[in-house]
Parts: C-alpha cells; structure tokens; sequence
C-alpha cells in the first residue's frame, strides 16, 4: 500500500479516561467489527484484564477508513496500558508511530500518567492530537481541561477533539484528525527490509507470532528473513494484519503494522526492538530499538506442589517471550524448596503475572514478599546490586547501602496537599515542589524511596484524597541510607523467605509489627512456637504462639490427685519431644503480611 494513505497511532491517556473504549469505537465506526460484533474493550482480550477492566497488553489492529477526500485510509491503531507499572508497553508503542492520541477525562482532567504519557510521546517527536472524552457526563468542566492541557502539556486546545466514546459522539471528527494531522510514514518499498519487532506472542499451534513495523522495504511470504542482532534467518510462511483477527496477507510495505510467521518455536531466538532485514539482501545497519526495562521489585515464586517446578519454568519462559518487562531466574529456598526469583515493573505487574500463572496456566503458588533491587558498596570497593534480602553480606564488610529513589508527580486537589506532605514525610520523602494547575489543583513532586511506594503508596493515596488523587513516578538513581537486613525467625528457625530490608530507624517498630502480624496467620500447633525478628545476632523483636492444650484429665472424677499428676507430667513430655521433632506449617498469608506497613 502506498505509504501516502497509511496513518500509524496509539491511544494514549491515564488509566480509566476511556482508551479501550474508543479503540472499540473506532473499529465498529471503520467497519472492522459489526454492531452485533460490538462489545465493551474488544480489544481486552486477557481474562485478566477482562476481569480488572485495565489494559495489560498493547495490541494492533489495522483499519480501514475512507475519508471525506474519496480516498480509503489503513488507520494502525496500537492499543496501549495506561498504568504507571505498564509505561514501558506505552513507550514500545509509540516507537511504532507517527502520532497520538491523548485521551483526556471530562471531569477529571489532566492526571499522573495523563502527564507522564504525553512527555513520552513528545520525546518521540510524535503528532499529538488531544481529545476530551466523557463530554456526555451530566457534570464537566471541558474549559478548565482544556485550558490545563494547555498550561501543563502545552499542547494547542483549540485543536483537542470533544468525544463521548461511551455514547459514539463524534468518533467521525476523531478519525478525520487521525487522516488530516497525524503525518504519513517515511520509507522506500524499494530499499533494503527494516522492520523494527515491537511485540511477540507465543502460539502452541504456529510457534512465535512477531509482531513488526516495516520502516523500509517490503516483505513478502516465501522471503527469508533474518534478524540482526539474533544473527539466525528463517523462511517467511505467513504474513498478515490483526483487523481485528488474524488476517493472513501477501506482502508488507513501508509504514504497515503487521505480523510475520517463521515457524520459530524457540522462544529465546525472537528479542523486542531486534531488526528484521532480508538475508540475501541486508540492512547496512539496524533500528535503534528500545532501551531494556528496568525491573524493580522482585519476589520468589514457587509451586505449591514440587512436581509443578517444570510446568512453571515452561509457562515462565512463555510469559517472559510476551512481556519482555518480566524476568525469571531459578533459587531455592530452605522454607519452600526449588522456584524462581522473578523481576517485575512494580506491583501491579506481579499481581497481574501471579494472576495469569494461576488462572491461565492452572499452577498454584506460594509467593513471597516482594523487595526493591538494592545496590552495595563493599570495603573492598566493589560494587553490585542485590535483588533478594538473602543475598545481603555481613554488616562488616558494607562501606555504603544504598536503596532506589523515584521522583513522584502526584496531581490532587489542594484541600489534600496537607495529608499527602504527612505522609510523604513518614515515608523519608524530600520535598521538591508545588505547582498549581488551576484554582483548585496541583502538581507536589517529592523524591521517596521506591521501596515506601511499591507496597501501598497508591492505596494510602486514594483512601487520603477520596480516591481523587493520582501518582506518577520514575526511578531516579540509588542513594545512600542507613539500611540492615531484618531475619524471621520461627521456632529458632531462620525462615529466609521471610527476610526483608528495613530502614535502621524503624526496624524494632516493623520487627514488632511483623512477629505481632505472623502470630495471627500462623495457626496454634500442638507445641509452642516463637517468633523473633532478628538484626545480625541480636533480637528485636518476639511473640509466642501458645500451644493447644488437651483436657487429658477429663476422664478424672475425683479420687486420687497423683493420677492427674501422671497424667498431666506424660503430657508435659510429649509436648517437649513434639518442641523438638515438630514442623511449623506456615501459610502463604504468612508470606505476603512482611508488606503490610500499617499499625497493628
């Protein structure tokens, strides 16, 4: 297809503004799908996110669209995640494209990631149209949006586009602008193949469906492919479109979005942002492709059942070959035996990755407390990253600790500016600054320790503002903090999966917290059991769980007081060989209660 008529864009917005409500419409509007066909976040295909109602996946489709000028338009929509765990599928995508749509609430306005995913989009140099959705609401505030469109982003309102996605108003205009504003792709169906892989998908049946962008030349089935920094070559046997099911076509030009189908079925052979080029006739040099993600919070996660080690590590592989942000390594624990140390964006992704491992794949795991990565400088001057508590060295030989700060953005209405500085100062934040949006909101930005925002900063952020406050945050560098290594343990028993890294000033106050926590979910057993939170050698912290007492002289009705005693002293003895021959069986709450901050 001729490039000229060819508009590549995402939609892109803060989560909930309503972008997979638009996508739908703009396929029921383009024909791609019927009414009858027509459903809420078609394009949402995962039980997970039908189930949350968020985006997790970016997906392609391709639409056809004839403008008011006569001419028939191919309209590549990728379809984009719009929390802040999710940025890198945004930022994948919008290499993909020329233009974006920025999808702002009615009501609500310019939000966290509203900001966040327009700064990504301009320094991507791409078009962006802004586009105010929700105009149906009974109450709005279209004037005050549009003029922090222009304040915040700095984007022209006079050209934003006022939309009911939920209605189907004015999906017409929003199409037009896609045409007339959004530049058509650069590129030569003649020059050398370069088709830069943003996505992949594994399929039991066909093997690996590589998701490309043709920037340059034409591909073709029967082609010989090869990717530039994989260095294999494979035979094209299928080439196509997502418009929105798979639609096999003949070839591929430049500016198209599609998918390519070698019969690859090793899954370590295909990497996001990798070159496709043709074998007999090379590229002289590969897309820039993308930056790698930076995972952020690990845990382990293991199998419930230990014959369930090798299905897990098959459907990880998988997995990580669909969402290149998440990584898996094997480790063994002494509390929970074989598994794997997974690396996540934050904690959201690890919800959502537990969730599909469970429900999708049918594998029932124990997952333990997630940690951020930390970095150590020894005496000896080397220095590393640690992503797991286990792996922290003995406190004589670290010159400096240092833990992950982000830069947060929260956007809230000035009556709650008050409550979030409280609780940003609980949590060691440093001010930076307060700027006002409007005469009824701002912008506070603050610098916190990553690991005091990934457990429940968003939670305590909506409970604090009434659910109207939102947070954006980007890990800015390591600082150096007066940080140890906090051991449970669980009758005398060092359980390493319950190890964590605290702050030095509020570790006797977590270690108290923590044990008082464990006693609740642990289960009485038929012996005494202590839990203790240790620092080094020394304990900070205990909590006994009594042990269940059997009435064994119930049968006793009077008569001589030295056939209790027996009784009661046999008892006595077979309680302390049970203290020392017995097992504690601790529970996955057990596990996931080392993230809890709150007060007892």
């Amino acid at each position: 297809m001729d490039p000229r008529f060819i508009r590549n864009f995402s939609i892109v917005a803060h989560i909930d503004h309503g972008k997979s409500t638009l996508a739908d419409q703009l396929l029921l509007k383009t024909g791609a799908i019927t009414e009858r066909e027509f459903k809420e976040q078609l394009l949402d295909d995962l039980d997970v996110e039908k189930e949350r109602g968020i985006t997790v996946k970016a997906r392609t489709v391709a639409l056809r669209y004839k403008h008011t000028d006569g001419e028939t338009y191919e309209l590549n929509l990728i379809d984009t995640p719009g929390h802040v765990d999710f940025h890198y599928e945004v930022s994948r995508s919008l290499a993909a494209c020329e233009g974006a749509l920025l999808l702002v609430d009615a009501f609500q306005g310019v939000q966290a990631q509203t900001v966040a995913n327009a700064y990504a989009a301009i320094e991507q140099d791409l078009e962006i149209i802004p586009v105010v959705n929700k105009i149906d609401l009974p109450v709005t505030r279209i004037d005050d949006v549009l003029e922090e469109v222009e304040t915040v982003l700095g984007l022209d309102p006079y050209g934003a586009v006022r939309v009911s996605a939920k209605k189907g108003l004015n999906i017409e205009d929003c199409l037009a602008a896609i045409v007339e504003r959004i530049p058509a792709p650069q590129g030569a169906p003649d020059a050398p193949l370069r088709a830069l892989v943003f996505d992949s998908k594994y399929d039991s049946y066909k093997g690996v469906f590589t998701y490309v962008r043709l920037k340059e030349g034409t591909v073709k089935k029967g082609d010989t492919i090869r990717f530039m920094r994989g260095g294999s070559d494979h035979d094209v046997i299928e080439i196509g479109q997502f418009a929105p099911l798979r639609k096999e076509c003949k070839s591929l030009g430049p500016g198209q979005v599609g998918y390519i189908l070698t019969g690859i079925k090793e899954l370590d052979q295909v990497t996001i942002g990798d070159t496709v080029t043709h074998a007999g006739r090379p590229a002289a040099e590969a897309l820039p492709g993308y930056q790698k993600p930076k995972q952020m919070v690990f845990c382990g996660m293991y199998p419930i059942d230990g014959r369930d080690f090798e299905k897990l590590r098959d459907e990880m592989q998988k997995l990580a070959l669909n969402d290149s942000s998440f990584s898996y390594a094997p480790e063994t624990s002494d509390a929970l035996g074989f598994g794997f140390r997974c690396g996540f964006l934050g904690m959201l992704h690890m919800e959502i990755v537990q969730q599909r491992l469970e429900s999708e794949q049918d594998v029932d795991l124990i997952q333990t407390a997630p940690n951020v990565t930390y970095e150590i400088e020894e005496r000896s001057g080397d220095v590393y990253k640690i992503d797991n508590p286990q792996d922290v060295p003995d406190a004589g030989v670290i010159e400096e600790f240092r833990e992950p700060i982000a830069r947060v953005n929260f956007i809230l209405s000035k009556d709650h500016i008050g409550p979030i500085m409280q609780l940003c100062a609980d949590r060691r934040g440093e001010y930076k600054n307060t700027e006002y949006l409007g005469p009824d909101r701002a912008q506070l930005t603050y610098e916190l320790p990553l690991a005091e925002i990934v457990y429940d900063m968003y939670d305590k952020l909506k409970s604090v503002t009434s659910g109207y406050g939102t947070m954006d945050y980007e890990v800015i560098g390591f600082k150096a903090a007066d940080l140890v290594k906090m051991d449970i343990m669980v009758k005398g028993e060092r359980v390493d999966a319950l190890a964590t890294i605290v702050h030095k000033s509020n570790a006797d106050n977590r270690g108290r917290q923590l044990c008082k926590r464990l006693k609740k979910e642990i289960s009485k057993h038929q012996f005494e059991i202590p839990i203790q939170a240790a620092i080094g050698g020394r304990i900070i912290a205990r909590e006994t769980i009594s042990a269940f007492r059997k009435n064994v002289t119930a049968k006793c009705y009077g008569g001589d007081i030295s056939r209790k005693r027996k009784l009661l002293q046999k008892q006595k003895e077979g309680k302390k060989r049970m203290r020392s021959f017995g097992s504690v069986e601790i529970p996955q709450k057990a596990f996931l209660s080392v993230l809890s901050t709150d007060e007892d």
